[in-house]
């Protein structure tokens, strides 16, 4: 069965670029401003508060893994938040750990924090198609994920931030590809993965892009008339089902540039375009840039020729 989630992480390329360990004690308040940059956090003891974007803070505690996937303005607080005007700083106690909130005394939270990048030239466009906040929680493979990203970085073996770096990789994905605790509250493809017409419809798409999709035929797959699923999809995925498919062809078209020795034609039709000439045109005003420009740019310093 066609897993459109799964082609999403596929084409990101999760990995880990940099993660701290940070403890804290006693009240404290933090705002980052990121931006757009993905940002991850693991929580291995305690508990806190994360908001983003102004929006209502959520509850994490121990074994929660939070990813949001285009980081802006996020606000982290201690578990009971100190005084609105209260704003503290993180203060390096050793290489990669830092302390929040009192200086002294036992910690009574343990996070590890950090950002990630997603490799694929196709990052904006697919963020797109997921919520602005993943939070797991209860997920028995990213508990013991998170469990053992706790007792390495803890430890001093030999291979450690290697080891810590392919852990928060596979952590990502997990969470990439879960519906999450906030499946309910941010749009992005979960949700409509959630909703069994919607997902009958998504799936149809990720199976066949090349197929010359309208939201009527969209509409037929999910057994709902037109106007019911345009405004089903719109408000559970977060966009147009046209817009949708336009960004996943465009994905998948750009991928295909990036990594393969075929001509431009091939391409169109490979993404569901009737010509050459018709992709060009939706790909330049997609992405900004050509095709053939887009091609040349990414296979510069390799050996990979696409033809036009």
């Amino acid at each position: 069965m066609v897993d459109p989630l799964a082609d999403v992480v596929a084409l990101l390329r999760p990995a880990a670029r940099f993660s701290k360990q940070v403890s804290g004690a006693g009240q404290w308040r933090i705002r980052r401003s990121d931006g757009g940059e993905p940002f991850y956090c693991a929580v291995l003891e305690g508990s806190c508060h994360i908001a983003l974007d102004d929006q209502a803070p959520v509850a994490l505690q121990a074994g929660d893994f939070v990813l949001v996937p285009a980081a802006h303005a996020v606000c982290m607080t201690s578990a009971e938040p100190p005084p609105e005007d209260v704003l503290s700083t993180p203060v390096a106690v050793a290489e990669g750990l830092f302390r929040i909130g009192a200086r002294k005394g036992e910690a009574d939270l343990r996070i590890l924090a950090g950002h990630c990048t997603f490799a694929s030239p196709n990052a904006g466009l697919l963020v797109s198609l997921l919520p602005r906040l993943i939070h797991v929680r209860d997920a028995p493979r990213l508990s013991a994920l998170v469990q053992l990203l706790g007792e390495e970085s803890r430890a001093r073996r030999p291979a450690r931030d290697v080891v810590l770096e392919r852990l928060l990789e596979v952590l990502l994905i997990e969470a990439l590809r879960s519906p999450g605790e906030q499946a309910t509250v941010w749009p992005g493809l979960a949700q409509g993965l959630a909703d069994p017409r919607l997902s009958t419809a998504i799936r149809a798409l990720h199976a066949d892009p090349t197929r010359p999709w309208t939201v009527a035929a969209m509409a037929k797959e999910a057994a709902l008339s037109r106007s019911s699923f345009f405004a089903r999809f719109q408000a559970r995925v977060g966009m147009a089902p046209m817009e949708y498919l336009l960004a996943w062809r465009m994905a998948l078209a750009k991928d295909l540039l990036s990594h393969r020795a075929a001509a431009v034609a091939e391409i169109a039709a490979r993404v569901g375009y009737g010509s050459a000439s018709t992709f060009s045109v939706a790909f330049t005003r997609h992405v900004g840039q050509s095709p053939s420009q887009f091609a040349r740019g990414k296979v510069a310093g390799g050996s990979q020729h696409i033809a036009a």
